[in-house]
């Protein structure tokens, strides 16, 4: 069964007429034959609204007994059993009696809604639960009543019901909305001029957005590529701290001041897989920007600024959030810091916000730079490790030598093993041993008897130099295996992180080829990554996806992951370290399992086509054994009465039957024509050729196959020219004009009205008939499809398919809408000549 649709009238305040808006549609919907109940209306009183209730059937309402006191709610069992087409229940956030069916009314207006019916429905901007606060703020009354913004958004129908915040006063003020003794205290309060204005703007604002969301629904859905300016893309910089979470509420309020601010999160990971984020507070950050409309990047970067920015210019971002940093004062010897260096080198093209938060200059929870082990080490902490273990101990020589007070042999051991420790710490075992030998010999030479020889004289001193050699060596070893393995610990959580992070985006859908490359040239910071393939082992390579500027075979690139014996995932912009080739190849076998998806899916778009197609010449054998077949037999025996001798024919009889054979020879030609014109449109034959034309000399044309009395014209001569081929635009108008005549009313002519909007024309063809409901206005352009009862032997069912097929090949629309009061309008929309280019093709099979 299908899920009904459910219209909503929202307003600013009461009274500015949302449900004699909604009564008002009842009334239109009526007069065109719908099935229309008043599930639960309340007219407050008001004698207008009251009025429009009359003619209405009104499903009678439960009474229910509460705390000794009667209601009346809607009787949701009443109004099922009824099964209308269309149910009416005002007041949508209303909280129901205790022992009703629900505890809310939008509760009943789902079960409605699930069992197929429409529903029509209104609702207070004040009354949506995310803005309760806020209107409280404002009006000083805090709401009890409230719907979910989602049974609000979810909506297929929302409109505005608008009013001035002085007209809705004015109304007040004669009685309209409240009782007399109700409009001075509702005046000076709730209704003052400021809270209108506030809750107006609250509407208006909230429908704004809904119209975005619509407006991309369907452009997306239409393929619309119109230009626009660039969008703001605001990159957040996480550490995986708690001020994540400030950060990422900050740069989504910048997002919202711009129409479409798009917000990416990104974590930047060191190489050595060596990190102070936690990782839950991380996948709290990641469910915040997404909840948020954002995305989440995880990179990896030996140097966060670098690699930040990187990412930045990557995705054309304009703006970079950062928190204040969290160092101390005197942290700052190691470093500018992040920000800082960021800010420095983002360039005029990026703007750097700094955000304070509470974790500001609080410290870090974690170790000095040059205390953190791990292996690989750069360059700097290497040659920082040589310092310490060959420059210290001679200028701790130095030192201790030029001292008056001796401190003795053992406290002397002591400092050089001290120094030892850090040269293992900082650039591990090598160092380390240096630190060792170097200071045995000048603990000998310079503190051992005999002083300033390579001799001992005493065998203790000996003993201890050699103790001292044991100890030292035996510490450098412990540290640089403990520092090797917390790396490799490091290391696999790092991999860990990345693979679920992996496994993530494939559960989320981002499992298409380009983005997963795209994952893989974000996360190993590389310059292109490209999936390479060949048919055999001596045949060439050919790129299956890409992104950058990739190379085109696997010698080229500075790292190639193999996949099989046919396939290899290339990356170029850096060598990558052996250790990363395992989570590489996670991402390569993903990427190929992708490819693999995708030409499946085009596999079975393919077997969809042709099946199809199957379905068309099924269609097609049907329509030639009857709809071909009736105009045929007409004329079949118009022509064997003529040629009878038996019967002696008047002239008017034989015109009669001349014109019978005529009327089916046109209708056989017509019916033809439009199969040809479906098969020309299958096979991709139709390429129009685009002249500057004016509607005003192409609609005219198209209305030979009508009575004139049947339709009337309104082209302005103003209309700018538009862009199509003449011949196709006049074969789509007289098809769409034919059926508009067919179905509206003898008395009602056809309306033909065009008008400029932008870059485009937009052309209506407006009928009164009996129109056609939403679920069915996308059918009605597939090709053999008869809406509703039309008769058989009146058509093949193909004249709005080659109508909209005609209408797309020259770049325009076709689409259908409901016509107010009742009826179909036909909206063909068509680029204007001055912003469309096209060249000069000539169709390839035949004349039209």
């Amino acid at each position: 069964m299908r899920r009904g649709s459910l219209r909503i009238y929202l307003g600013a305040a009461p009274g500015v007429g949302k449900t004699y808006a909604m009564l008002g549609e009842a009334h239109r919907r009526v007069e065109r034959g719908a099935d229309v109940v008043v599930g639960f209306v309340e007219h407050h009183g008001r004698p207008r609204t009251e009025v429009m209730l009359h003619g209405l059937e009104t499903v009678p309402r439960r009474e229910l007994e509460y705390r000794g006191a009667a209601f009346a709610e809607m009787d949701v069992d009443a109004v099922l059993a009824r099964g209308p087409a269309v149910a009416l229940v005002d007041e949508l956030a209303h909280t129901n009696v205790p022992g009703s069916r629900n505890a809310k009314r939008w509760q009943d207006v789902e079960e409605l809604l699930r069992a197929g019916i429409d529903v029509i429905s209104t609702v207070n901007i004040q009354h949506l639960e995310s803005l309760g606060d806020v209107v409280e703020s404002i009006t000083g009354v805090r709401q009890r009543e409230t719907v979910p913004d989602e049974v609000v958004r979810r909506a297929d129908q929302i409109e505005l019901v608008d009013m001035s915040p002085q007209a809705l006063r004015r109304r007040m003020a004669h009685g309209n909305v409240y009782t007399a003794d109700r409009v001075d205290a509702a005046l000076s309060n709730y209704f003052r001029p400021g809270n209108l204005t506030a809750l107006r703007e609250l509407a208006l604002l909230w429908t704004a957005d809904r119209a975005d969301e619509y407006l991309r629904e369907y452009r997306g859905e239409h393929g619309i590529r119109s230009t626009w300016q660039a969008r703001e893309r605001i990159v957040v910089g996480l550490t995986g701290g708690p001020e994540g979470r400030t950060l990422i509420r900050r740069a989504a309020r910048l997002a919202e001041k711009g129409a479409g601010g798009e917000v990416l999160a990104v974590y930047v990971a060191g190489s050595d897989g060596l990190t102070a984020a936690s990782p839950k507070e991380l996948a709290v950050q990641r469910t915040l920007v997404e909840d948020l409309g954002g995305t989440f990047h995880h990179v990896i970067g030996d140097d966060v600024p670098s690699a930040l920015l990187e990412f930045a210019r990557g995705v054309n971002a304009t703006q970079i959030v950062l928190g204040s940093s969290r160092r101390k004062a005197w942290q700052y010897v190691f470093g500018p810091g992040v920000g800082a260096t960021v800010a420095r080198e983002s360039g005029p093209d990026l703007d750097v916000h700094i955000v304070t938060h509470e974790e500001a200059a609080r410290g870090r929870r974690r170790g000095l730079p040059m205390l953190r082990p791990g292996a690989p080490l750069g360059r700097g902490r290497t040659l920082a490790g040589w310092a310490v273990g060959v420059v210290c101990p001679l200028l701790l020589a130095v030192l201790l030598a030029h001292v008056d007070a001796d401190p003795g042999l053992a406290n002397e051991m002591l400092l050089f093993l001290a120094l030892t420790v850090a040269a293992a710490l900082l650039g591990g075992l090598l160092p380390a041993l240096a630190s060792a030998s170097l200071g045995s010999l000048l603990l000998n030479y310079y503190f051992a008897p005999p002083l300033y020889r390579l001799t001992i004289s005493d065998p203790k001193n000996l003993v201890a130099i050699v103790v001292f050699f044991s100890v030292a060596v035996s510490v450098a070893s412990v540290v640089d295996l403990a520092a090797r393995r917390t790396h490799q610990a490091a290391r696999l959580r790092a991999e860990s992180e990345i693979l679920s992070f992996l496994a993530g985006s494939v559960l989320r859908g981002e499992d298409t080829p380009d983005a997963l490359l795209e994952r893989v040239r974000e996360t190993f910071t590389m310059d292109s990554a490209a999936l390479l393939e060949r048919a055999g082992e001596h045949a060439p390579w050919t790129t299956a996806a890409a992104v950058g500027r990739p190379v085109t075979r696997p010698e080229e690139a500075d790292v190639d992951m193999p996949v099989g014996e046919n396939m290899t995932l290339a990356l170029s912009g850096r060598v990558l370290p052996a250790e990363d080739r395992r989570v590489l190849g996670a991402f390569a076998a993903q990427a190929a399992a992708a490819l693999d998806r995708r030409r499946l899916l085009g596999e079975a778009e393919e077997a969809r086509r042709l099946a199809e197609g199957n379905r068309i010449r099924t269609a097609l054998l049907a329509a030639v054994s009857h709809d071909l077949r009736t105009p045929l037999a007409g004329i079949k025996a118009s022509v064997t009465s003529l040629r009878s001798e038996d019967v002696e024919w008047s002239d008017d009889d034989r015109a009669e039957l001349l014109a019978g054979i005529e009327e089916g020879a046109d209708r056989l030609a017509a019916l033809i024509g439009n199969l040809l014109d479906m098969s020309r449109l299958n096979t991709g034959t139709v390429v129009p050729l685009i002249r500057e034309t004016d509607l005003d000399e192409v609609v005219p044309m198209a209305l030979g196959g009508v009575p004139e009395d049947s339709v009337r014209l309104d082209i302005p001569e103003t209309l700018p020219m538009v862009a199509v081929d003449r011949g196709l635009l006049e074969r789509a108008v007289a098809n769409i004009v034919e059926n508009a005549v067919k179905y509206s009313p003898g008395a009602r002519p056809v309306l033909v009205t065009a008008s400029a909007h932008h870059d485009r024309v937009e052309l209506r063809v407006v009928d009164r008939g009996p129109g056609v409901p939403d679920e069915a206005k996308e059918r009605i352009f597939e090709p053999f499809q008869r809406h509703g009862d039309a008769p058989r032997g009146t058509g093949v069912g193909l004249g709005l398919a080659v109508a909209r097929g005609f209408t797309e090949a020259v770049g325009g629309t076709l689409a259908a809408e409901d016509t107010p009061g009742g009826g179909l309008t036909m909206v063909f929309s068509l680029r204007a000549a001055a912003v469309a280019a096209a060249p000069d093709i000539r169709e390839k099979a035949g004349p039209r």
